[in-house]
């Protein structure tokens, strides 16, 4: 198994770079920033800025939409950031939840996504394509190669990302709910011609090594954030058809504040219990992260990205580098 850190960038300057050599150094395999660009800072420039105090880590976004950034200029930062960093760029992609939804508009389509996803991969690339009728192409670009994961959970996501990504981003820490998404995924990869195991799966959630009472109210925000899209495929697909595991503990939510997306404290989550944070998220000692850690890699998990915003971010890395990480190489 793989290991990455999800930032938001709401640090200083400094901090976010300190945060990112420090995992480097820990053992951590890739650098992931959140896109939101009115609740926090813009991602792109810091991933130029992280790229330049590392050597081995792969940096990406966790997640852009090409509803905020038309693909042709994703695809123009991303080929450039590819140059800085010499090749060590992951494009992560969704429909566009918070950075949507403070503008006050809504997720973009799958159709949308999957075409910006062409568009954005093939001029980094270097490829000359054709896009809302007009032929593009990057005569300056080295021509990379771009890995994309796609971010999703409904099934027209996973049959889109089993077609064309090379990734898929699952924010849960549940070992089953994970197991039942990797098996619609591989199905996904069969139906579109791909050989099984070609996507590689990432769990994403926040993790928190200690005591687990005082974990649990550091981590209890990530299952009202994924709650939001819990809703959207409530409202979309027949209820039946979906696992009681993800869609119970939504019965008493009442809405969401999108100003307090992600935040360790947050009203938004005083409807998420004990029992659905404990699945969600990884709490407890190392022991336990390293054994649930282990469900989830039995479950087909490639990589767990730790979604590393919930306090003593600096101690969290340093547990994961001395404890956790060496368990698994």
């Amino acid at each position: 198994m793989q290991f990455g850190f999800t930032l938001k960038p709401e640090h200083t300057l400094e901090r976010t770079l300190a945060l990112t050599r420090q995992a480097e150094d820990a053992g951590f395999d890739y650098g992931w920033l959140f896109d939101s660009h009115v609740l926090w800072r813009d991602p792109y420039p810091l991933l130029t800025l992280m790229a330049g105090v590392t050597s081995r880590l792969r940096l990406g976004t966790c997640v852009t939409n090409p509803g905020t950034r038309e693909p042709s200029v994703t695809a123009s930062s991303l080929a450039v950031l590819d140059e800085i960093s010499d090749g060590r760029m992951d494009l992560g992609i969704g429909r566009g939840d918070s950075a949507r939804r403070v503008l006050g508009k809504a997720p973009i389509t799958m159709a949308h996504t999957e075409e910006a996803i062409r568009v954005i991969r093939a001029l980094v690339g270097g490829e000359s394509i054709t896009y809302e009728g007009t032929e593009l192409v990057f005569p300056w670009t080295r021509g990379w190669t771009l890995p994309v994961w796609v971010a999703g959970y409904g099934p027209m996501a996973i049959a889109m990302t089993g077609r064309v990504a090379d990734g898929i981003i699952l924010q849960l820490a549940d070992p089953d709910l994970v197991r039942w998404f990797v098996g619609q995924l591989r199905d996904a990869e069969v139906a579109a011609g791909r050989e099984l195991g070609t996507v590689k799966v990432q769990a994403a959630a926040p993790a928190h090594v200690g005591d687990r009472g005082s974990g649990r109210e550091r981590t209890r925000w990530f299952p009202a954030l994924v709650s939001n899209h819990v809703v959207d495929l409530v409202n979309k697909y027949p209820r039946e058809e979906l696992p009681e595991a993800l869609t119970g503990y939504i019965t008493d939510r009442t809405g969401y504040d999108y100003t307090h997306h992600a935040e360790v404290g947050s009203s938004n989550a005083a409807f998420v219990g004990d029992e659905v944070t404990d699945r969600f998220c990884i709490l407890g000692s190392t022991d336990e992260h390293v054994a649930k850690l282990r469900s989830l890699a039995d479950a087909g998990v490639d990589q767990f990205n730790l979604y590393l915003m919930n306090g003593d971010e600096e101690q969290q890395v340093e547990a994961y580098g001395k404890d956790v990480i060496p368990a698994f190489r």
